[in-house]
């Protein structure tokens, strides 16, 4: 993954935030920013805001080992040769969701704790938020999760979605 065009990638990025500043550190400090076996003070991550066909809700996963409702992303590849590159792989492995060919476009940052277990301790994972679209509403779980919905605006409160994720679909509904 080229280090360079993953931080020109953060720093273009038109919201100025702590979570954007703290993945441009991380960044520019860390020997292996990309290794999910670097947990301090964490490691890159990439998620995938998926929008309906109709562009009016997103898709949610209900991950087995956090329980909670998550928008699909995960760790780093070394075969992936981009942060938007992950993103999608990682929509597809957890939603098995058809997404357009378009480009993924950086919808959000956010830095957020993971709770220790399976043998890692506490860390951050510096997460780059990606929108896409998809071209039907077919969407299923995969193993790691324990369900998929689509989530329109209302049903914000009730996911109990933090203020990054509800953020980053402003800014992907506002961009499509």
């Amino acid at each position: 993954m080229d280090l360079s065009a993953v931080a020109g990638l953060v720093n273009a990025f038109p919201v100025d935030s702590k979570s954007r500043d703290l993945v441009l550190q991380l960044l520019e400090h860390s020997s292996a920013p990309f290794s999910r076996s670097q947990f301090a003070p964490g490691h890159i991550t990439a998620t995938g805001l998926v929008l309906d066909p109709d562009r009016d809700a997103f898709l949610l996963v209900h991950h087995k080992r956090l329980n909670r409702w998550l928008l699909p992303g995960g760790h780093v590849e070394p075969e992936d040769r981009t942060m938007e590159e992950t993103a999608r792989r990682e929509v597809l492995e957890e939603t098995e969701a058809v997404l357009s060919a378009d480009p993924g476009t950086l919808a959000g940052i956010d830095v957020h704790g993971i709770p220790a277990g399976k043998g890692e301790p506490y860390h951050l994972h510096h997460d780059l938020i990606f929108v896409f679209r998809a071209i039907s509403p077919d969407a299923a779980p995969a193993e790691e999760v324990r369900q998929v919905v689509w989530c329109e605006a209302a049903d914000w409160d009730r996911f109990l979605l933090p203020a990054s994720i509800r953020e980053a679909a402003r800014f992907g509904f506002a961009s499509r």
